[in-house]
């Protein structure tokens, strides 16, 4: 997390953006009419839907973001005797609140929630504000649900995900649980703007 903060806290600029809910409608479409396997699936996806308020509202500042900061794409090397981190794999990176790839980090590690609230008190080291923290709740959602299409697509082409697939779609539908929770009835307007 030292890391990906001191990556983010370079303020890197590049001429395009990942649009998280962009990413998840071009997914879905890609189904070409094809139903979820999830009987829930227009219900969750609502619901993931109106967490873009809160999530515009207390966006961080935009800079290049990672996407795919995920505990595969950190790679420990050894140079001259001294171990380096280097983040690899940048096919999805662009301009995003950097947030964002805390939520990445969690969801592809199959955290829980104490873990999820673990690692944001390690990127933040222990400084993380509640709106802050419920927008990362917000992303996991976000994110489950995106690459919860994504395998859906994948699995339209022959490709399973198994437990991976169903744990992102578990995000979508258990974050915007917590979210809800922890913004009591504020939540209730928040989320339904």
């Amino acid at each position: 997390m030292k890391k990906l903060r001191e990556f983010h806290g370079q303020k890197l600029r590049v001429d395009h953006s990942f649009d998280l809910f962009g990413q998840m409608e071009y997914y879905e479409s890609l189904w070409e009419g094809t139903p979820s396997a999830y009987k829930d699936y227009e219900k969750t996806k609502a619901h993931v839907l109106q967490l873009k308020d809160y999530i515009e509202a207390n966006a961080g500042e935009r800079v290049l973001t990672h996407i795919d900061a995920v505990p595969d794409n950190f790679l420990f090397v050894e140079e001259n005797g001294k171990e380096e981190i280097r983040l690899i794999d940048w096919e999805y990176a662009g301009m995003q609140d950097p947030h964002v790839d805390i939520a990445m980090f969690c969801i592809y590690s199959l955290y829980k929630k104490e873990q999820v609230d673990h690692l944001i008190d390690l990127y933040f080291e222990g400084n993380c504000d509640d709106r802050t923290r419920i927008k990362i709740y917000c992303y996991i959602a976000v994110c489950g649900l995106l690459w919860s299409n994504w395998c859906e697509y994948k699995r339209k082409l022959g490709v399973e995900f198994g437990e991976y697939s169903l744990r992102q779609y578990r995000y979508a539908k258990d974050y915007y649980k917590i979210v809800q929770q922890e913004l009591g009835e504020e939540g209730k307007e928040t989320c339904t703007k």
